[in-house]
């Protein structure tokens, strides 16, 4: 119940942070990989760390997130090519931080296309597979600012709620097809990404990066940062057939932070 062998994943921002956790931990259940990210480089290297002990023929997809019609064509073109999708993780990088009062409109349109329609983009290319193979899983990785906003960071919060409930619509949508669709809403991860507000905070507060890092700490019930490994367990968990009847949830993955607060 718990293997990924013969399932394909489409995993996308998987050359660092969390997109890349989840690509080795799809791997090392049995999962044949397509890696998906902008820079050929990074997308190579990564492939070569990922596990092949079941046999899997790994591969990636040079895309940019920023021209989602682009995207739809790549994604369609290689499944045309290379055989039906089952796991599309749905994963791109946040926006940049500032207050939502501040942000200019078109920072706004900016990031619903590269979230939204991105996604909607990859959803319409591998779903006609999964309902022909009556298997499907599409996992977006999001944010626990979905649950609770995370202070200056507007435009974010503002597009992590609608990729949650465009999530939900589709979770309902696609059941009867035996395709579920979860989000995933990680807390406080130890990625670059959070490094770079850890940075920002501590320069709007005028104190340490280690200060700043060690309240931000403090704030979580387990009084630590997740591991990026920690999110990529939980989507391959969803991933599996041992997750058929999880479907349409906002699965916080955030050490208890939002439970101590």
């Amino acid at each position: 119940m718990f293997t990924l062998e013969g399932k394909r994943a489409l995993v996308c921002g998987s050359t660092q942070g969390i997109g890349k956790a989840c690509a080795i931990e799809l791997a090392r259940y049995g999962a044949e990989v397509t890696l998906v990210a902008r820079n050929a480089e990074s997308l190579k290297a990564v492939c070569g760390e990922l596990d092949t002990a079941k046999g899997q023929f790994h591969d990636t997809l040079v895309a940019d997130f920023t021209d989602w019609q682009a995207l739809r064509d790549k994604a369609t073109a290689y499944i045309s090519t290379n055989g039906p999708v089952q796991i599309l993780l749905n994963n791109t990088g946040g926006p940049a931080a500032g207050p939502a009062s501040e942000a200019e409109p078109e920072a706004f349109e900016a990031a619903f296309k590269q979230h939204i329609l991105c996604n909607q983009a990859l959803v319409q290319a591998v779903v006609p597979g999964m309902k022909q193979a009556g298997y499907g899983r599409i996992i977006n990785i999001i944010s626990s600012s979905v649950i609770m906003p995370i202070k200056g960071l507007g435009i974010s919060n503002t597009i992590r709620g609608a990729v949650a409930n465009w999530g939900k619509i589709l979770a309902s949508e696609l059941a009867p097809h035996n395709i579920t669709v979860n989000n995933i809403l990680p807390g406080f991860i130890d990625t670059d990404r959070l490094g770079s507000l850890i940075t920002g905070r501590a320069k709007r507060l005028s104190q340490s990066e280690a200060e700043t890092k060690k309240q931000m700490e403090a704030t979580v019930a387990m009084g630590r940062f997740g591991e990026p490994a920690e999110v990529g367990r939980v989507v391959a968990f969803l991933a599996s057939p041992a997750a058929s009847y999880i479907n349409g949830v906002n699965l916080l993955v955030d050490g208890g932070r939002l439970a101590a607060s």
